[in-house]
C-alpha cells in the first residue's frame, strides 16, 4: 500500500470511483499533457471529506512517495493558497483542524496534481513574496531566488546612503517578473526604474506586477536584448545611475544537473550562461560604460567562481572606463554580488 492508501485508511476515506474534469478517478486520475509528462494522482474521497491537516499528511506523504523535494512545504503552500492565507501556520489551530469544502477538495487536486509534475510551487499558486511584494507568477518566466533579495538590499542600502543623488534613475537587464525593479522603487519612493528583457513573456509579467502594484508611474518597461542590441538600450536608457542584473550565469555544464522543477519549466536563455557562465555578463560590462553616469555603479549577481572572471575581464579592458570596487558575499557567505564604478 502506498502513501496515499495508507493515509486514506487512517483517515477513514474510501476509494471508489469517481467522474471530475471529465475522467474516471477509479484508478486514479491520470494526467498524460504538460512538461512533466504523465503523471497518476489518487482519486478523490468519495466518502467524507477531509480536514485541512489531514489533506496537507495526506499529500506530505505522496508528494515524498513521488520523490518530490520538500514535501511538506509543497503541501502546505498549495493548501494554505486554497485557503487565502499565505501559510499553514497563518491559518491557526481552529481552521486547521475544519473540513475542506467539496469544492476545495477538488482545487487541492488540481493544484497539487501539477506539483506532482514537478511544477514549482510558485508557478503552481501563481504568486510568491519577494521581499515586501507578493509577485504574480507564471512559467516560463524566471523565479527569483532568495540570492537576488540580498542583491535589491545591496543596493538599496547605497541608494539610501546617498548613491545616485535624490532623485536615482535606475536600468535593470534581464527583469523576469519585475522583482528587482519593482522592490526598488518600493523601497525608494525618489527612483525611477527602467527594466528590459530579451523574453517577451517576462515583459508582459513585469507589466501586469507594476499595474497591479500601482508603480506603472515610475517603471519604464522595454522589450530589448542586450546581447542583440546593446545600441538601442543605450539610446532608449541611458543615463543612469545604477544598472542592476540578475543575469544569466550558471556554466553550460551544469545546466543538466539542474532539479526538474527548473529544467522542465523556468526559461532556459534565463539560466545558462555559457561555457563560464560570462556570455552575458560580458556584454553587460561593455555596456555598462555607455549607460552610466560618471560615478555611477553597476552591481551583478553572479555565481561564485566568477568574481575573479568579473575582475580579470575589467582589468583586461581599462579603457572601458569601469573600476571593480567590490565583492559581497551572501547570506551562505560564497562571493555572490560584485560591485563596479563608472570612471
Amino acid at each position: 500500500m502506498g502513501a496515499f492508501g495508507r493515509m486514506c485508511a487512517r483517515l477513514g476515506h474510501a476509494l471508489s470511483p469517481q467522474k471530475i474534469w471529465g475522467l474516471s478517478l477509479a484508478r486514479g486520475l491520470c494526467d498524460h499533457g504538460g512538461a512533466g509528462g504523465a503523471v497518476c494522482c489518487p482519486p478523490l474521497p468519495s466518502v467524507g471529506r477531509p480536514t485541512v491537516e489531514g489533506c496537507v499528511a495526506l499529500w506530505e506523504g505522496l508528494f515524498h512517495e513521488r520523490g518530490v523535494p520538500e514535501p511538506r512545504l509543497s503541501s502546505e503552500y498549495i493548501i494554505a493558497h486554497i485557503l487565502g492565507a499565505k501559510t499553514l501556520a497563518s491559518l491557526g489551530s481552529d481552521r486547521r483542524t475544519e473540513l475542506l469544502t467539496d469544492a476545495q477538495t477538488r482545487r487541492v487536486w488540481e493544484l497539487c496534481a501539477k506539483r506532482l509534475r514537478r511544477m514549482p510551487v510558485q508557478y503552481v499558486i501563481e504568486e510568491w513574496d519577494f521581499r515586501e511584494l507578493t509577485l504574480r507568477m507564471r512559467p516560463p518566466v524566471f523565479i527569483p531566488r532568495p540570492e537576488t533579495e540580498e542583491l535589491v538590499g545591496l543596493v538599496l542600502t547605497d541608494l539610501r546612503a546617498g548613491g545616485g543623488g535624490d532623485s536615482p534613475r535606475v536600468l535593470e537587464v534581464g527583469c523576469g517578473s519585475g522583482a528587482v525593479a519593482l522592490s526598488l522603487l518600493h523601497g525608494l519612493p525618489q527612483a525611477s526604474v527602467v527594466a528590459v528583457d530579451r523574453s517577451s513573456e517576462a515583459i508582459s509579467l513585469t507589466r501586469a506586477n507594476t499595474l497591479m502594484l500601482g508603480l506603472q508611474d515610475r517603471l519604464e518597461v522595454l522589450q530589448l536584448d542586450v546581447s542583440l542590441d546593446p545600441r538601442a538600450v543605450v539610446s532608449r536608457c541611458a543615463p543612469v545611475d545604477v544598472l542592476v542584473s540578475n543575469p544569466p550565469y550558471l556554466f553550460s555544464t551544469d545546466m543538466a544537473t539542474l532539479e526538474p522543477e527548473i529544467l522542465r519549466y523556468e526559461d532556459h536563455a534565463a539560466l545558462d550562461g555559457g561555457d563560464e557562465g560570462m556570455s552575458v555578463i560580458t556584454q553587460i560590462l561593455a555596456l555598462a560604460p555607455c549607460v552610466l553616469s560618471l560615478g555611477g555603479k553597476l552591481y551583478l549577481e553572479v555565481e561564485p567562481r566568477q568574481p575573479a572572471l568579473v575582475q580579470q575581464a575589467v582589468s583586461e579592458g581599462q579603457e572601458a572606463g569601469l573600476r571593480y570596487s567590490a565583492t559581497h558575499t551572501d547570506l551562505y557567505g560564497r562571493p555572490r554580488f560584485c560591485v563596479l564604478q563608472r570612471i
